[in-house]
Parts: C-alpha cells; sequence; structure tokens
C-alpha cells in the first residue's frame, strides 16, 4: 500500500482534515497526539546504493529512482523489496564506471615456450568462451560430460574463477555437438576449396558393446603444400565383409560431396580386397579415377612388418616368455621390486629405464621390454640367489592335449603320459639372454623402421621404396649368416617379405613414382635401384613398366588440365598476333633471326619439343641431406612444373600406413567405457572433433611415457619414505 493510501484511511477514522499537499520525497510524517499531521525531519540514506541512484515521483504520485548512468527507472518501495533490485543493477550496469573496470582485459603470466619463462599475457573473462573452453577439453581430453557436476571440478572453479557458471551436463554435451558442427563446415570449406584429390585410410574395429565401426580418414596436401590428415567419420557398419564395408564407405564420401578418390590405403585382410574391388567400380561410374582406377589400392607396410617380424619372433618365442615371466615376478609386489633395485645397486648396472612389461600382441612393445631387460642379467642372476620363491613360481609343465589310440583324452608332454611328465625351470638361463640380445639388435632396424612410416606430420610415401630395399638387403645378409639362430630368423621373415614384395610387378607403381618425384633421386636411382634389388633382366622389366606409368600418369593429368592450359595459349597466340600487326618490318625480321637461333640451339642440345617431365628428369638432381623439405621444393618449383607439380601433390600425400586411423580405435584410447555407453552419433561427433583440435599436438612416444611412469614411481617413493620417517620422529 502506498503512503497516500495510508493517509487517507488515517483521515477516515480520525475526522480530521488534511491538506493535500504531497509530502516531499525523503520527508517523514507522523500523527500527534490531538490527530495532527506533522513533518518530521528526513534521515539520511546510509546504503552506498543512493550513490549511484536518484529518488523521484512520477506522474501518478508513484515513487521511483533512477540510475544516474543509464537513466534506467524502478519502481521505490522501502518496505517490500529496499535496495536489493538496485543491487543487482549496479552490478550489471553496463555504463558504470565499476563494471567498466572489471571487464577490462587484464594482465596475467603464463608461461612461454621458453622453458623457464613467463610471459604477460591479457585476460578478460567471458562466458560463452569459457564454455566453448570448457567444450573443448571435454573432448580433447576424453572426459565424460558429468565431469562438470563433479564436487573436485566445481570447487577448483569457484577457487579459480567464482564468475564463471558452470553449465549442467545436458548443457556441454550441447555445446560439444555445436562445436563438433562449427569444426565439420570448417573441413567441408577447407576440402571444397582444394582442388587435389584425396587419399584415404580405412580400419574397422569393434567395440566393447560389439558394434562395428569404421574409421575413414582424408589425406591431402593443401594450396600451401601442408600435409593434412583428417579423420571424416567414425561410424558404425553392419558387418567387415567388403561389400558393407565398401556401401560405408560411398556413404560418408557422399555426404562429404568427395568424389576425387586418389588411393585407399587398407590392410592385408582378405575382405579388403574385396573392398577395393566393389569401391573401385563405383569410382569409375564417377568418371573421376587415375589410370581407370588401376593403383587405388595400398597395402599398409606397417601392417605388413608386423607379420614379417612375427614370424621371426617364433624361433626365439619361448625365451620371451621366460623373460616375460620374470619381470611380471619381479613386479608383483612393491617389496620384490624395492629387492630387485637393490641387486641393481649391488651390480652397479647404470640404465635409464626400469624393467617394462609388454603387450604380447604387439612386437614393438616386446622389443622394448627385452631391450631393456637384457641389461639387467646380473641382476635378475643375484636376485635369483636371494628370493627362494622366484624359483618356484617360474616352475611349469610342458604338457598339451591329446588322443590315445581308444579315443580317451590324455596329458602329454614330448610324447609322455602326464604320470611321467617332468616339471621344467622356467628362469631365464643364459641361452635365452642371448637370444633375446640377438634379438632386440636385430629388430631395432625394424623398430626405427616402424616410427619413421608411421609418422603423421610429415611426408612418407617418397621413402617407402627405400625402405622395401633395406629390408630386402638386411634379410639377404641373414640368409647368409653363419649363426644358425640368425639364419633360421632370416629364412622365416624373407618367405614372408616375398609373399608381399618379392614380385616388383605386384606391386603399386606409384610407390617408384614418388621416389622419381623426389627430385634428389629422380629416374635413374629407381631404374639403378631395381638392378640392385631383382638383378640385370628383371630389374630393367620393372623399370621400363614404371617409366611407362609415369608417362601415361603425366599424360592423364595434363588431359584433366588442358581447358585451363588451351585457352590460356590461345589468349597468348591471339596477343602475339595483335602484337605483330603493329611491329614493324625490321622488328619483325629480327623476331626471325631469333627464332631461327632457339631452334638451332634446341636441335643442339635436344630440349626443342621437351615436355614439363621431360625437363625435370633431366635436371640435375638435389643435394641429398637430411634438412631437405620436398614440400618445399615443390612450392617453390610449382610454377615451372605445374602439371608434376599436382601430380606431386595428390602422389605424395598417400599414407603408406593405417596407423592414423588404427590410433582413433584400438586400445581403448577411444572407446573407453563412458564413450562406449553412447549412442554411435555421439561417439562420432567426440572422435572426429578430437582429431581435429589435436592437429598440432606432439605425437604419443611410448619411450617417453615408460620414463614418465618411471620418474612418477621414483618421486612417489621418496614422498612415502619421507612422510614415513617424518610420521616416526613424530612418534618418538
Amino acid at each position: 500500500m502506498s503512503m497516500q493510501g495510508d493517509l487517507s484511511n488515517m483521515d477516515a477514522d480520525n475526522s480530521c482534515s488534511i491538506p493535500h499537499s504531497e509530502p516531499s520525497v525523503g520527508t517523514k510524517v507522523a500523527v500527534d497526539s490531538k490527530g495532527k499531521v506533522t513533518k518530521r525531519k528526513s534521515i539520511k540514506s546510509r546504503s552506498e546504493v543512493w550513490d549511484h541512484f536518484t529518488k523521484f515521483t512520477d506522474d501518478d504520485k508513484d515513487l521511483k529512482v533512477k540510475c544516474k548512468y543509464c537513466d534506467k527507472e524502478f519502481f521505490y518501495d522501502p518496505y517490500k523489496n529496499a535496495t536489493t533490485s538496485l543491487r543487482s543493477h549496479m552490478s550489471s550496469c553496463k555504463k558504470h564506471f565499476h563494471v567498466v573496470e572489471t571487464t577490462q582485459a587484464q594482465l596475467g603470466l603464463q608461461l612461454c615456450s621458453r622453458e623457464g619463462e613467463v610471459c604477460p599475457t591479457s585476460w578478460k573473462f567471458d562466458q560463452d568462451a569459457s564454455r566453448k573452453a570448457l567444450a573443448r577439453m571435454i573432448i580433447m581430453d576424453e572426459l565424460p560430460f558429468k565431469f562438470v557436476e563433479s564436487e573436485g571440478f566445481r570447487t577448483f572453479m569457484t577457487m579459480v574463477c567464482p564468475k564463471f557458471r558452470i553449465p549442467s551436463r545436458w548443457t556441454v554435451a550441447r555445446d560439444c555437438i555445436e562445436l563438433y558442427t562449427v569444426e565439420k563446415e570448417k573441413l567441408k570449406t577447407l576440402l571444397h576449396d582444394s582442388t587435389q584429390r584425396v587419399s584415404l585410410t580405412i580400419d574397422t574395429w569393434t567395440s566393447i558393446q560389439t558394434i562395428n565401426y569404421m574409421c575413414l580418414t582424408a589425406h591431402f596436401i593443401d594450396t600451401n603444400w601442408n600435409l593434412q590428415k583428417r579423420i571424416l567419420n567414425f561410424c558404425p557398419i553392419t558387418s567387415h565383409k567388403g561389400e558393407a564395408v565398401s556401401l560405408a564407405i560411398e556413404n560418408c564420401l557422399r555426404s562429404w560431396r568427395i568424389n576425387r578418390i586418389f588411393t585407399i590405403t587398407i590392410d592385408n585382410a582378405s575382405s579388403n580386397d574385396v573392398v577395393i574391388n566393389s569401391f573401385r567400380k563405383k569410382m569409375i561410374n564417377w568418371d573421376s579415377t587415375v589410370l581407370k582406377g588401376e593403383y587405388v589400392h595400398m597395402r599398409c607396410i606397417t601392417h605388413i612388418i608386423n607379420l614379417i617380424v612375427v614370424d621371426g619372433l617364433k624361433d626365439v618365442n619361448q625365451s620371451v616368455i621366460r623373460v616375460r615371466n620374470a619381470i611380471k615376478y619381479v613386479k608383483q609386489s612393491p617389496s620384490k621390486f624395492s629387492k630387485f633395485k637393490e641387486c641393481v645397486e649391488i651390480e652397479k648396472i647404470e640404465s635409464k629405464h626400469l624393467l617394462c612389461l609388454d603387450v604380447s600382441t604387439r612386437w614393438n612393445s616386446t622389443f622394448l621390454m627385452l631391450n631393456v631387460a637384457q641389461k639387467f642379467e646380473r641382476a635378475f642372476d643375484r636376485f635369483d640367489e636371494q628370493d627362494l620363491c622366484f624359483k618356484l613360481d617360474l616352475q611349469y609343465t610342458d604338457w598339451h592335449v591329446v588322443l590315445n589310440e581308444n579315443g580317451d583324452v590324455i596329458l602329454e608332454s614330448d610324447g609322455k603320459p602326464k604320470r611321467d611328465l617332468k616339471t621344467f625351470d622356467g628362469r631365464p638361463t643364459s641361452a635365452d639372454w642371448n637370444n633375446v640380445r640377438l634379438f632386440a639388435s636385430l629388430l631395432q632396424v625394424f623398430y626405427e623402421l616402424s616410427l619413421k612410416i608411421s609418422g603423421s606430420s610429415y611426408v612418407t610415401f617418397n621413402t617407402f621404396a627405400h625402405e622395401i630395399s633395406a629390408i630386402h638387403t638386411i634379410l639377404k645378409e641373414w640368409q647368409e649368416s653363419d649363426d644358425f639362430d640368425v639364419y633360421s630368423m632370416g629364412i622365416s621373415m624373407k618367405n614372408k617379405f616375398d609373399k608381399y614384395w618379392g614380385d616388383p610387378e605386384k606391386m603399386n607403381n606409384l610407390l617408384y613414382i614418388a621416389v622419381v618425384l623426389d627430385p634428389r633421386y629422380k629416374l635413374d636411382f629407381v631404374e639403378f635401384m631395381l638392378i640392385e634389388l631383382y638383378g640385370d633382366e628383371k630389374g630393367a622389366k620393372v623399370g621400363k613398366i614404371i617409366k611407362d606409368t609415369l608417362y601415361a600418369l603425366y599424360q592423364d593429368y595434363k588431359e584433366k588440365m588442358k581447358p585451363q592450359g588451351s585457352s590460356s595459349s590461345i589468349s597468348k597466340l591471339a596477343d602475339n598476333d595483335s602484337v605483330s600487326k603493329n611491329m614493324s618490318q625490321m622488328d619483325l625480321k629480327r623476331q626471325s633471326i631469333l627464332a631461327k637461333y632457339k631452334k638451332q640451339k634446341a636441335q643442339v642440345f635436344g630440349d626443342g619439343n621437351m615436355s614439363e617431365l621431360d625437363k625435370y628428369l633431366h635436371e640435375i638432381v638435389e643435394e641429398d641431406c637430411d634438412t631437405f623439405d620436398i614440400l618445399r621444393w615443390w612450392k617453390q618449383n610449382c610454377h615451372r612444373f605445374p602439371i608434376l607439380a599436382q601430380i606431386a601433390r595428390d602422389v605424395l600425400a598417400i599414407p603408406i600406413s593405417t596407423a592414423v586411423s588404427e590410433s582413433a580405435c584400438t586400445d581403448g584410447q577411444i572407446l573407453d567405457s563412458f564413450r562406449s555407453s553412447l549412442t554411435p552419433r555421439v561417439v562420432e561427433s567426440l572422435v572426429c572433433t578430437q582429431n581435429w583440435l589435436r592437429l598440432n599436438l606432439k605425437p604419443i612416444n611410448i619411450e617417453e611415457i615408460l620414463e614418465d611412469v618411471e620418474n612418477f614411481e621414483s618421486e612417489f617413493s621418496k614422498i612415502v619414505m619421507e612422510s614415513s620417517s617424518s610420521t616416526s620422529l613424530m612418534h618418538e
């Protein structure tokens, strides 16, 4: 009720005449004992909000206040809302000097690229930008959506930035999907603006929910000659059969509006041959193939190397098992591992790495385990003397199930029945350690090779032929070794090598064309390499096939680029005709003599009608050095060889490994128990967006991770020991 209404009621009750003059704002009224209304001296407002608002009465006699900065008006009733609404406006008023001051960019200190140094940076709070950054963190760090509702995160944000309004998990999920949509449109624009062809890598995988997924990754070189790789789709497929995978590829490419496919890199499963043959027919119907899609199929080199090494691993498998079991026993408990460390110190073994276990299905992790373990042979021998249970725990019985003449199931070991079985010592012997050292030294080459060819941030296709030649030479040397173990390993690995790379006529010719497009080698080197590997007759035959394929590829690209070149040449001829009409007879004679001289010179040096490809092949090769950047060279020379540059952009972008696709869906790196519970559409958005946002991150290095784990374990042990010692001192 207003003040005027109170006074009217009072007038009716006391039956007295009251002047109708309205009291001034801020004036208090009171009724004395005789019923007269008296004015009381106004009391000064004590609230700080009145420094920013002005009181007034509007035309309807209502009491109001007005902001001194933005002139916004509010109803005011001291008995109802008091100053609460005024304080809220004061903290959000855009023209208020305090608000303007707090929203300005503030200085802060952040770590610079140089280690140990800090640089001043500007910072300004933005709720929307903070929410987008939170969505990026959820995607990049593979966190569940409910992470934002956890007590620890909320407590942390309260201390770090109290102004940030933490969204719910539903809001974060929507932000992640919105970020996926924005990044997808950016990628579509990038692919649409680029004119080069796209090479694909494909890998299929089954989640813990038994849902079949396909990971489709695109590789291309953009207009700035930067190598790009993007996961296009991580989508469910009906099965791993060739027809189903081919149909899924077609649907994905149609959704992206991509039809200029150059090659598809895929592993060596038999069903993948069906995928390529089926998809090749669809590419021919799209009328976008090169050389009728003959060279679209590219086999994954890392998968082949894995098959080769696994065959060689069979010969030393028992030694590997014994060493692996010994490491497992030592790392079973902290006490055993601590005792083993004491043995290492006594034997004065210096090594940056401690023992690590492998993943038995990954030969490269097995190599790392053996390469480290073989340095601790003396420590294992001393540990065997100090730990009496070491021998007992590693004992085993080598038995297997067989059927006797009557069809009964019995257990035998080397033909002996179960009652006559002997218990074998499972500790690694000196012969086992010799096998391990030999195996580690031999596989060092393959391990370094696998790291090199699995790189995705640099061009690898131009080195493919070199690596095959190196493997061929190494295996040939092992076959000629006097050491029986090396010889047997070389024989088994060479047989697997010959299955895929033994016949160069069955290999993809683009492998050698990539070497030709490397200005450090060119065609002469390829022909020389083939003769060295396969002999004079076969090498020369394959060399001629490579040369014919190169010229056919060049002619194919020239025909596809002909409309642009012909129009420019026609305009050039028209310009020459118009210029010749304005030239004097003396100038025409001078040009005629100059043209005759150039023609005569061309006949002498043989470069009169040389094509762009011939000119490139006849130039002197570049110096071979580690700092040579092939993409930079083509970027600088693309104006001299426009057709070859277009071929180089397509050929050099071909991946020789499916490691990029496999890293998105193996070993539980992406589809953990949280993401496996999501719908396939949400999973695809998270996987793809993570790949697009992580482009510039440093690739994972297994050795660095193992070293970090060892350092963390060492630091943790120190902290526990210091805590224990301080606790004991307090009790004393």
